[in-house]
């Protein structure tokens, strides 16, 4: 038995007539009720009736019939998703992001996304550099738009650079540092610092190595924090300062006071992430397009 024979049955079957299903299925009436009279040889039940009035359906013609349709749906379904799939338009894609670096970009890349191509489900994953760099490599995430990977951390992996953003330094507002303009290394180094989490961050402390390299002492570590917001809670609570990249101004708001680290050249670059042997959609490789396209805006 052949999809074929199916399709013949249920054109046969929902018509009552050999001619027109024939004119229909554009083959010819004999060929089709020897088609129909394999099926039912095969099946060993009469599925129709044959009179000189034309054609009726048994009762095991009937159930025959309605089984028919449903296989035939759900193969023209199947085939017509797999199509999509290769077209990137139907799907589920999972994207890790860092929220505060990608707050410029994704919002409006996954909004233009979702109504260009509502039958590709995006699912994101909130998660620290190094958990989207091991997400990369195992398979588990098929993009991320993040910071970029230390060089010891990018092993494996392809980065492409998106935006750059300078660093700054935020503080509460009764902090002495709201009434400067600017902030260099050497004035954070009496000051109490709070941290992203080294076992989470470890290319934030990379960050912070480049930025201190000149100097013989580092700044004493008032907390780790396991994420942006409890760091800026924590600032808020007069803590301390913090050094973050000047896209956490979004985030942050009028919660904090932000100065330029006016004598630092050190940027974080944020992009778009994926594994080199890793297998990107068509829906991925499309998602990323709008991703640039996002940026592109956002430089204007």
């Amino acid at each position: 038995m052949e999809l074929r024979h199916l399709r013949y049955f249920t054109r046969v079957a929902e018509t009552l007539n050999f001619t027109k299903a024939a004119a229909a299925l554009r083959v010819a009436q004999p060929a089709l009720s020897r088609q129909i009279q394999d099926l039912e040889d095969e099946i060993g039940v009469d599925l129709l009736t044959r009179g000189p009035r034309g054609v009726t359906l048994t009762a095991e013609g009937k159930l025959f019939l309605a089984e028919a349709q449903s296989i035939l749906t759900a193969t023209d379904s199947a085939v017509e998703k797999v199509r999509a799939l290769s077209r990137g338009e139907y799907g589920t894609l999972h994207v890790g992001y860092a929220p505060t670096p990608s707050t410029e970009v994704l919002p409006k890349a996954l909004a233009a996304f979702r109504s260009k191509v509502p039958r590709v489900m995006v699912k994101l994953h909130d998660m620290s550099g190094d958990e989207m760099a091991a997400g990369l490599r195992d398979g588990t995430l098929e993009l991320a738009l993040m910071v970029r990977p230390l060089e010891e951390n990018i092993t494996g992996l392809l980065f492409e650079p998106l935006l750059s953003y300078p660093m700054m330094v935020a503080c509460a507002h009764d902090h002495p540092f709201k009434k400067l303009r600017q902030v260099s290394v050497r004035q954070l180094l009496d000051q109490k610092l709070i941290v992203l989490r080294r076992d989470d961050y470890s290319d934030y402390h990379h960050l912070l190595d480049q930025i201190f390299s000149s100097e013989t002492k580092l700044p004493d570590i008032a907390a780790e924090c396991d994420s942006a917001s409890s760091l800026i809670t924590e600032l808020e609570g007069g803590q301390g300062v913090a050094i973050l990249s000047k896209v956490m101004k979004s985030t942050i708001g009028t919660r904090l006071v932000m100065r330029p680290l006016h004598d630092s050249q050190v940027e974080i670059d944020v992009g778009l992430c994926r594994a080199v042997k890793g297998d990107v959609t068509p829906a991925g490789e499309k998602f990323c397009e709008f991703v640039r396209q996002s940026v592109r805006k956002a430089s204007r």
